[in-house]
């Protein structure tokens, strides 16, 4: 779960994103700007989530290689039946669609792993995406072929090698197919570190997003109660950061149940973080009469 101070700090950088002059309107904005933000994160998790499909994939070089073997003499049989060109069909699928998981799987693997720039990323999500979609078709097609072999009885002993092959390779299929969704398998200690990595980059945007669209609903009133401190006060006459900073902390006084000593205390931390040398104490000064300055307005229960 991400910190409170995780997503005050996004809820900073999307507000003054946002309030530039000539920027994008805040739902144009939201896209690009998580993109950015959690691009490291998303390129970690892309990392790790390789990194577990090489673990879980141990072993399938071998039984490739021996579904390859079976397979010829498999094609041989299906070849004397002409009944069976469906299922001989099938069988040629599935060693295109191995052949396409084997590339893909090398493409992974031949990604820097410490790439830094966004090109690396989205690399390495298109290509654990290839991989993923061969892996769902595979699961098609060996489902039919094995369904196949039920309808020719006659045929099962000479196909009950192959048929053996594309079973162990489905069981090491089911272990990655977990790894895409790992939030899906709560019991599967191998996948936890991608279920928490996951975890916190949707639930930091969930919940910084529904604290940014509660200080923009209630924007002019926040902006209401810092004019009546400041003569003249115009947000524009304010430095961006220091009015991100101020419209936050400003919002968690008036709405919420916040102690006002904890939001202005943390709003001088945002402030160290982002501000000038001078945000700190023109930040503690302004929020320190709003607090001081009328009732707050609490949400309802």
């Amino acid at each position: 779960m991400p910190s409170r101070r995780q997503i005050r700090e996004a809820t900073i950088q999307f507000l003054y994103c946002s309030d530039l002059e000539g920027g994008a309107e805040p739902s144009a904005l939201r896209e690009p700007f998580w993109e950015f933000l959690t691009e490291t994160d998303r390129r970690n998790l892309l990392v790790a989530t390789f990194r577990t499909v090489h673990h879980l994939a141990h072993g399938r070089k071998d039984r490739l290689a021996e579904f390859i073997e079976r397979s010829e003499t498999a094609t041989a049989h299906l070849s004397a039946f002409p009944q069976a060109e469906q299922l001989k069909t099938l069988l040629t699928c599935l060693l295109a669609l191995e052949s396409s998981w084997s590339l893909a799987f090398t493409r992974l693997e031949r990604i820097p792993k410490d790439g830094e720039d966004a090109d690396v990323a989205e690399e390495f999500k298109t290509a654990l995406a290839q991989l993923f979609k061969t892996e769902e078709d595979l699961a098609f097609n060996r489902r039919q072929f094995l369904k196949g072999v039920e309808d020719f009885p006659s045929m099962k002993a000479h196909l009950e090698g192959v048929a053996a092959s594309i079973r162990r390779l489905e069981r090491i299929s089911d272990r990655l197919r977990m790894v895409e969704h790992p939030e899906k398998f709560p019991e599967q200690a191998d996948l936890s570190k991608l279920r928490q990595s996951k975890s916190e980059i949707i639930e930091l945007r969930t919940e910084t997003d529904q604290l940014v669209d509660a200080i923009l609903l209630a924007k002019a009133k926040i902006d209401e109660k810092l004019a009546e401190i400041v003569e003249n006060y115009t947000p524009e006459r304010i430095n961006p950061v220091d009015r991100a900073i101020l419209r936050l902390g400003t919002y968690e006084i008036l709405f919420t149940d916040i102690p006002p000593k904890a939001a202005i205390n943390e709003a001088i931390e945002l402030a160290k973080r982002f501000g000038t040398t001078d945000s700190r104490r023109f930040v503690n000064g302004m929020l320190d009469q709003v607090a001081k300055s009328g009732i707050s307005v609490k949400p309802e229960q």
